[in-house]
């Protein structure tokens, strides 16, 4: 072979070599790419937040230190929508006098901006916000209700002592269905008083660590509560199988939140019942909140009967066997129910 061949030869080795280092070095990156794809898709999975808030069981990064905080919202029609509702952990819905409902929207693991309309005291009201140990939030107060604010039962601001300052009269509503109170005003009205906001009482609900396993009971779809013949303190709630939350209507309207617009999506839905008796000629009420009683538990579309314990002043839904019921994480509604009519008469449910 010439000089010329040689040269030739040599080099068709060095491009052959070349190509093939080339050809390697391709496979070797495409395959380091995908462990370092495959490394960070399961460090997503395995990423668990350390904490949980008490009344929603959401994971959280940082450890809930917030006190909890009670308000008494306005559920009369010229109130709605109200706002503040959709970042509440927990509402609880009971009447207030005649077929008249009012909330206790429960405040912890955020505070909004606007709450309200803000609506007066009763007794039970505030014997719940001293169960829970929370900052009490009303405008306006029953006689029995007085008594009780007067003597320090709960660490509280109330809208009589404290309207145009801390409260708020909103120019787009008619009193009494107009008072606000700011998460701003909430917390400089608890530094007022000289009121702790540190969580101290740890009181909490009990929830499921995987929803997976929320799949007792019997199918339930829709769920309707009935309070009154007159319609506008009915609700119902329809379950949405892609959300796995609960859409809420009164009246036959859809419950959104008036300052953010969403609409509320429930995880979990209750139902106490009650004794109920009217203690005054206006149609107030005086509810027994310490006996326990009848529940029902709704929740992935799934209705189950259950009971409900006072348990050191929290109120606790407990299965049959005795056990803690497990709540889904997330928002929770709470109706309380007259044990007259009772369970069976107001809430029906279909699949």
């Amino acid at each position: 072979m010439g000089s010329k061949g040689i040269l030739f030869a040599v080099l068709c080795s060095v491009l052959i070599v070349a190509g093939c280092n080339k050809e390697d070095k391709g496979e070797q990156e495409v395959e380091d790419v995908e462990v370092i794809e495959e490394t960070e898709d399961i460090e997503e999975v395995s990423e668990v937040l350390p904490f949980t808030t008490p009344f929603t069981g959401e994971r959280v990064a940082e450890e809930i230190t917030q006190r909890p905080i009670l308000a008494t919202i306005n559920n009369h029609p010229d109130a709605r929508p109200q706002s503040g509702l959709a970042e509440a952990d927990v509402v609880y819905e009971m009447l207030a006098e005649g077929d008249v409902t009012r909330f206790l929207a429960l405040y912890q693991s955020q505070i909004p901006d606007q709450i309200g309309p803000i609506r007066s005291a009763r007794s039970y009201f505030i014997d719940i916000a001293k169960g829970l140990d929370a900052f009490y939030i009303a405008h306006g107060y029953s006689p029995e209700a007085k008594s009780m604010l007067a003597s320090g039962v709960v660490s509280n601001i109330n809208g009589m002592h404290y309207d145009g300052t801390y409260f708020k009269r909103s120019s787009e509503r008619r009193a009494p269905h107009n008072s606000y109170i700011s998460g701003e005003n909430v917390i400089a009205g608890a530094e007022k008083i000289g009121a702790s906001m540190i969580y101290s009482k740890k009181v909490s609900y009990t929830f499921y660590d995987s929803e997976d396993s929320v799949k007792i009971g019997i199918k339930a779809n829709q769920v309707n509560v009935k309070y009154s013949q007159n319609g506008y303190f009915n609700s119902s709630y329809i379950y949405d199988e892609e959300t796995e939350r609960y859409k809420r209507t009164s009246a036959n309207i859809v419950t959104t939140d008036y300052t953010t617009g969403d609409e509320l999506k429930l995880a979990n839905v209750l139902f106490f019942e009650m004794p109920h008796r009217i203690i005054d000629n206006v149609g107030r009420r005086d509810i027994n909140i310490s006996t326990g009683g009848n529940a029902y538990v709704f929740q992935k579309g799934m209705m189950r009967e259950i009971n409900w314990k006072n348990i050191d002043g929290l109120l606790v839904p407990i299965e049959t066997d005795g056990s803690d019921v497990q709540l889904v994480p997330g928002q929770t509604w709470v109706h309380f129910i007259p044990t007259s009519p009772g369970l069976a008469s107001a809430v029906t449910f279909t699949e």
